[in-house]
């Protein structure tokens, strides 16, 4: 399908004002070389009530939502879009209660269950690993803790960070909520996020060392603790950005429960940061909610508002 997306607000209110007009989009988006019967591979459908497609040659139902973000939701779609619009188009991102708001829906658990369910879709499924120079750094988020040692915790959370060299910039991310900085761990985000054959520069902590199928470029401080940072100023630097997004748009009030939807939140913006149009980020979340499996209520934790 061709990258064909509202450019502003009106457009969007305008091209998608009712129903069949989302559907329509979403059909694209879920089928973009045509529409192929899994029953009998018939390519030729018509349109039902509802979100349902009829193929013509079995008579084989299917909804346009089923296996979706939008899968079982009593949300009309075109309140879905508005909310996709409103996460894409704010540049840090909008809190439930402003969703809320602007969307007009009835109560803050619908707008804190869209939201998340958004979120749960800026994973692209099968996404291209990291390559080339990419560098590998682990952070805490949380409060301050007493009588611990080293990179040891009991109450804050651990964050892996990947990131990619783009010249004497940064490229694309990943980040990960991880439970410890144990060797199987860390080489276990290293695998899933990089490219086999790249070069990982991470910096002395023993876990990294023994890296099977990368080549290991391990940075130690030599100095002061005030000297990590310019052994992997890319990591430092999404670091520091990702601690600004969390404490600024959120107020600090990320829990562990859902902090990794606010890590593929921000790694979503990052990676899509130099998109010339808020449209784009609209059309590739629109894209990605119709690849990513339906998330029951209750499979998203407990509701906090």
């Amino acid at each position: 399908m061709a990258e064909d997306f509202p450019r502003t607000l009106l457009e969007l209110e305008q091209r998608f004002s009712d129903e069949a007009a989302c559907r329509a989009f979403l059909f694209k988006l879920r089928w973009p070389q045509g529409f192929t019967c899994p029953e009998c591979r018939g390519q030729k459908v018509w349109p039902m009530t509802g979100s349902r497609w009829l193929c013509a040659g079995c008579r084989w139902q299917v909804s346009v939502t089923a296996g979706t973000v939008f899968q079982d939701s009593k949300l009309p779609l075109v309140v879905w879009f508005r909310a996709m619009w409103q996460v894409t188009a704010q540049k840090n991102g909008v809190r439930a209660m402003g969703l809320q708001r602007v969307l007009g829906l009835g109560s803050d658990k619908t707008a804190w269950t869209v939201r998340h369910k958004l979120r749960r879709a800026m994973v692209r499924p099968g996404r291209e690993r990291l390559h080339g120079a990419v560098e590998v750094d682990e952070a805490y988020w949380g409060g301050q803790e007493q009588d611990v040692r080293g990179r040891e915790t009991y109450e804050k959370a651990l964050i892996a960070i990947a990131s990619e060299a783009d010249g004497e910039g940064i490229g694309r991310i990943r980040l990960r909520h991880i439970p410890d900085t144990s060797r199987a761990t860390l080489h276990g985000f290293i695998a899933d996020s990089i490219e086999p054959g790249s070069t990982v520069q991470t910096d002395g902590l023993q876990a990294y060392r023994e890296m099977k199928g990368y080549v290991h470029d391990r940075r130690v401080q030599s100095h002061q603790p005030e000297d990590a940072e310019h052994l992997l100023p890319r990591a430092h630097r999404v670091i520091s950005l990702l601690k600004r997004w969390l404490l600024g748009t959120h107020q600090g009030a990320v829990g562990a429960d859902y902090l990794q939807d606010y890590l593929d939140e921000f790694t979503f913006r990052f990676n899509r940061r130099t998109s010339a149009t808020r449209g784009k980020l609209f059309f590739r979340l629109a894209q990605q909610a119709v690849q990513t499996e339906p998330t029951a209520y209750d499979a998203l934790g407990k509701h906090n508002p």
